[in-house]
Order: C-alpha cells, then structure tokens, then sequence
C-alpha cells in the first residue's frame, strides 16, 4: 500500500515539472515572436503615462514624508536656538551691567584718591522716588563713620545730596534734586551765586541771580561753599560741580533772574556713592563759635579769633 502511493507521488511530481518545462518554453517561444515584441512595447508606451503619474504620486508622497520630518528637525533646531539666544541675551546684559558697574567703581576709586576729605565707599540699595521725593538709601551707616549731615558725591567728584539719616547699617540720602534741598550755587565764569533748589521732576533750579550777570547755556555751577566770619560755613564743601544751564529766564523789570540746571549725575540712577565724613559744615559747636572782638570765649580750629559786628543804625541827629 505505501509502495502504491509512493508511486503515485512520483508521478504527480512529474506530470508538475513536464508541465513547467512546456509553459518555459511556450513563454520563451512567444517571446521571441516578433508580434508578442510589438505588443509588449505598445502595452508598455500606452501605460507609460500612467506609470509616470504613479512614480510622480510615490515621489510626491515620500516629498511630503521627507518635508514633514525635516520640518519637525527644524523646529527642534528652532526652539534650540532660540534657547541658546536667550542665554546669550541674558549673559550679554549681565556682562553689561559688569562692566558699567566697574567702570563706576574705577571712576569712584579715581576720585576718592584725588579728594582732599576722607571718604566712605557705599552702594545705593534702594530708592524713594515721587514728584517731589528725591532719596536713596545707602548699604552703610554710622557703623562706619557716617553722620547726619555728610555729603554725598558720586563719579566725576557731582554733587548728590547729603545724609539726612544715619543709623548703624543704613543711610537715607536727600538729593540735591529734593524739594527741600537747598544748595548755594557758583556760576563758574561769573562767580556770582545763587539758590539752586529741587523741584517737581528731579528738575534744578538756580534763583535769586543778580539780573546784570551774564549766564550761558552749558555754563557749569558749583557749591559755593561760602565761610563767614562768624564760624558759619556751607553744609556742602566748596567746588562739587552741581549741574550745567540749559536754560534762563529773565525779567526786565526784576532785579534777579532764574537759571535751569541738567544735573551732573543722573541722581535717578546711580548706584555707587562716596560719602563725604571729615567736613563740618553749617554752625560750629556752641562752645565753639566766635565771638565779637573784645569778649572772651574759644573759636574753632582755622577761624578768626572774633568778628567785629556791623554797626547798628542809630537816630539822625538834625542840626
């Protein structure tokens, strides 16, 4: 029985491979037919054009699957970059500030060498800005040998303010640019002087100028620094630059007229400051003041010994 079917199987194997052989040679011999040649070029120029279609569609899809990931490339590079830009910009404005800080402290070592008065270096670490509140506040305070009354200069030896509070670590500042502030200017060619007080605005105003004096613009004022017989001196040291005269304004028919100062330093913005602690300004000590010629008391060190008052008016005698 198995021998029978064995044969079988041979025979099927057979009858496959002679039927392969026949289809072979069928496929070979039309091949070759001249007329099969011709009908296989017609079928292939007639389906060319939509054999290009397809290949144009295929190119087309992969165009659109190649776009779309180098689009999704470029905007993982996009967001990257714009990442890096922003360290950058962020790296640039803090070398920036760097810079510009130690540019003042160049600018305030600079100074505080070439000052005859002895000085305390502070930092600016906050602000009470209104319409007519001018202050900071100094990092330092009479910890370090700053008092009620000092001065304050900042680069370039202009004129800030003075301390109108001190305490142990801390110091508030009342710019020059202050409503309340008042300072005795010098115009620098003249040498006439004037009021220069705060207003509105951080705006300088120098008054109370004799009409007949000539003011030019960009003419530079200075602290007076006015010392009187009487042992009164000037809260502020003579010849810190104030500001400059961008503007005057007269009247003919007053006796005085009225200078607009641009201030020396920005008073809003500067953040390094020198504080002025060896100079006595305003009214000595009482023990200390001079006295009229002829009476006894003590003066302070390099004033006059005493100061002859001015005459008092007396009656008109008629003859």
């Amino acid at each position: 029985m198995t021998s029978l079917l064995n044969n079988r199987q041979a025979r099927r194997r057979g009858i496959t491979f002679t039927i392969l052989i026949a289809i072979t040679l069928l496929l070979m011999a039309f091949s070759a037919n001249p007329y099969v040649q011709d009908l296989q070029s017609g079928l292939s120029f007639a389906l060319r054009p939509f054999q290009g279609a397809i290949a144009g569609v295929a190119d087309s899809v992969a165009g659109v699957a190649g776009a779309v990931g180098e689009i999704d490339s470029l905007r993982t590079e996009n967001g990257t970059l714009r990442d890096e830009n922003e360290q950058l910009r962020n790296e640039n404005a803090r070398l920036e500030a760097v810079r510009a800080e130690n540019e003042q402290l160049t600018a305030l070592v600079q100074l505080q060498s070439g000052l005859d008065h002895k000085t305390v270096a502070t930092r600016v670490i906050g602000r009470e800005t209104l319409e007519t509140r001018r202050v900071v506040i100094l990092d330092k305070g009479t910890d370090d040998g700053i008092a009620e009354g000092d001065v304050v200069i900042v680069g370039g030896g202009a004129l800030a303010g003075r301390v109108t509070v001190a305490g142990p670590t801390f110091s508030k500042v009342t710019l020059i640019s202050d409503s309340t502030s008042t300072v005795v200017g010098q115009l620098a060619e003249s040498g006439k002087s004037g009021e220069v007080v705060g207003q509105a605005g951080g705006v300088l105003i120098m008054r109370n100028i004799d009409s007949a004096v000539p003011i030019g613009v960009d003419e530079e004022v200075f602290t007076a620094g006015i010392e009187v017989n009487a042992g009164m001196r000037s809260p502020y040291p003579k010849g810190l630059v104030i500001g400059s005269v961008v503007d005057v304004q007269r009247d003919a028919n007053d006796v005085v007229q009225t200078a607009f100062l641009a201030p020396a330093a920005d008073l809003d913005s500067f953040e390094l400051a020198l504080v002025i602690t060896d100079y006595q300004g305003g009214l000595p000590p009482g023990d200390e003041v001079p006295v009229p010629c002829g009476t006894a008391g003590t003066v302070p060190e390099g004033e006059v010994v005493c100061y002859t008052p001015a005459p008092k008016p007396g009656a008109t005698v008629k003859p």
